[in-house]
């Protein structure tokens, strides 16, 4: 049987030293001589090369908006299909580069003087998940700056978050990055003006700490020219947000921390030239996507697990719930038919996973497959490890429970690929991010579907607005008859529509919640028939 798995090992892996990156597929359901004999290698395969081939020349990839798709273009922009295109990619990224430099060298400074030590993110899914993966990631203590996320519109969260800067002096010494592509979305909006009356509350001029990374034109974008911001840098409409992290978008946070960016955007180029060549057994997207649609049926019959074995990949397993659940998770496919598309994901990290959920992906539901990510080296400072027994440290047991958790997984005929890299540096991290995108961009053309639009998450961005709405006839409804106080029931009935009764007591219950709303909540004979009122 060792053999076998051996052989099985030889067969199914593809190891590229260049990058460096070891993708073993040994422990899936494919066949051993898949990667010429599986259908799909000679059937599909060769349309799917040529989709993306046509994508990255500049065709129309996403239909729905009528849009190209350009994130491979961020780290090749001599592949841009116009020369405008190319000029503006090599000016940005200098320009990230050159503002980066005077904020770290002191030209850039706050109107107090003294030098920016601090940076708040002000964003919402690929503009924050990004910069958070990257960060935590390659944060070191030679970091330039310390990154903080405003990534929610949670009043509390925020206030967690400002808490964690400190006071005035710390304040004024945080440089405020706002990114929204249309500066129209609310939840960055309300985080910009979240941290704008934090400054105003410490007597310090917002503008004079805040650079915006926006679409030309966007309301974002005008209110930074008309209030005199730092500095403005932009953002095109073939990128989406969750593959923006190799523009401005990422690029930005990282050069402001002392990251590395040309080694990221190295790294992701040379991924994607691996991930051009049109031979599946060649090309580690293509085996990443052939072993998805396999294990999933081609129909998300089963979830992935993202397991990192290693702290500072923590946060990888939230960057690919956005990037595969957003890019996959459809309804329709390309021709209209209904088909329900996605994989769904979730993760943590090693070794913490053998004390939560293992014990069911050994024992349980066999509804997954696991991404184990292996990092052979233990620190990212090159000190050797901490002996804890004799001649065996730390990151040998983290090493050890990597693969007898993959052993233990095997023996019970539960699938896992496994991603190895050699460590966690700005060129490893350029290289993963690029991998993952090439295959959710192989794998939506295996399955038909476009991956390069959100309509749920618009569609959930309107009926927000519709609860606001009709939060705002409540309220009116309320202060319009001082002193009445009544039943949600009672509400809805004197709206005069047909608003769900329980939308309307979920709105009432959260406005008598939260000081300062002037709405009062009075106990009934049960908590579904209390009043309420103005107070």
């Amino acid at each position: 049987m060792p053999l076998e798995d051996w052989k099985r090992f030889r067969a199914l892996s593809l190891a590229l030293p260049e990058l460096p990156l070891l993708v073993d597929l040994s422990r899936t359901c494919l066949d051993l001589d898949a990667f010429s004999s599986d259908p799909l290698v000679a059937q599909a395969f060769p349309a799917v090369f040529r989709d993306m081939e046509a994508l990255e020349k500049g065709a129309i990839a996403n239909p729905d908006e009528n849009r190209r798709v350009g994130h491979y273009w961020l780290r090749a922009p001599h592949l841009a299909p116009e020369p405008e295109i190319r000029t503006a990619i090599e000016e940005a990224l200098a320009k990230v580069k050159r503002f980066a430099a005077g904020v770290r060298a002191g030209r850039i400074v706050p109107p107090s003087g003294g030098a920016f030590e601090n940076l708040l993110v002000v964003g919402i899914g690929g503009s924050a998940l990004g910069p958070q993966l990257v960060a935590d990631a390659l944060t070191g203590p030679g970091d330039r700056m310390r990154p903080f996320f405003f990534d929610n519109t949670d009043p509390d969260g925020m206030a967690r978050e400002m808490a964690r800067i400190g006071g005035a002096m710390s304040l004024d010494r945080t440089l405020t990055v706002v990114v929204s592509k249309s500066g129209g979305t609310k939840e960055t909006r309300n985080g910009m003006l979240e941290a704008a009356a934090a400054y105003r509350d410490q007597g310090l001029a917002f503008a004079a700490h805040a650079v915006a990374i926006t679409q030309d034109g966007s309301e974002l974008d005008i209110l930074a020219r008309r209030e005199g911001w730092i500095e403005r840098f932009p953002m095109w409409d073939w990128v989406g947000g969750r593959t923006s992290e190799l523009s401005g978008v990422g690029l930005l946070p990282a050069a402001l921390q002392g990251i590395d960016v040309d080694a990221m955007l190295a790294g992701a180029a040379a991924c994607d030239a691996q991930t051009r060549v049109p031979v599946v057994s060649q090309n580690p997207a293509a085996l990443l996507a052939l072993a998805w649609y396999r294990e999933t049926g081609g129909r998300g019959a089963k979830d992935m697990v993202v397991l990192p074995y290693k702290d500072r990949l923590l946060l990888l397993s939230r960057y690919l719930q956005q990037l595969v659940m957003e890019s996959l998770g459809k309804e329709k496919d390309l021709s209209g038919r209904v088909v329900h598309q996605g994989i769904s994901v979730y993760g943590n990290k090693g070794s913490t996973d053998q004390h939560a959920y293992v014990q069911q992906l050994r024992e349980g539901v066999p509804n997954f497959f696991v991404t184990f990510v292996e990092v052979l080296q233990d620190r990212i400072d090159g000190r050797p490890s901490l002996e804890v027994e004799p001649g065996v440290t730390s990151g040998d047991f983290l090493h050890g429970f990597l693969l007898g958790t993959r052993d233990a997984l095997g023996e019970k005929g539960r699938s896992s690929i496994t991603l190895t890299i050699d460590g966690v540096s700005p060129r490893s991290v350029g290289v993963l991010i690029a991998l993952f995108e090439r295959t959710v961009g192989l794998y939506a053309s295996l399955v038909g579907i476009n991956a390069y639009h959100q309509p749920g998450v618009e569609a959930g961005k309107k009926a927000a607005s519709a609860v606001l709405s009709l939060q705002g006839r409540i309220v009116d409804d309320l202060r319009g008859k001082p002193g009445s106080f009544r039943t949600a029931e009672e509400i809805v009935s004197a709206l005069g529509d047909e608003s769900s009764v329980e939308t309307v007591f979920r709105i009432l219950e959260h406005l008598a919640a939260n000081p300062g709303r002037g709405i009062a909540r009075r106990p009934g004979p049960t908590a579904f028939d209390a009043l309420y009122g103005a107070s």
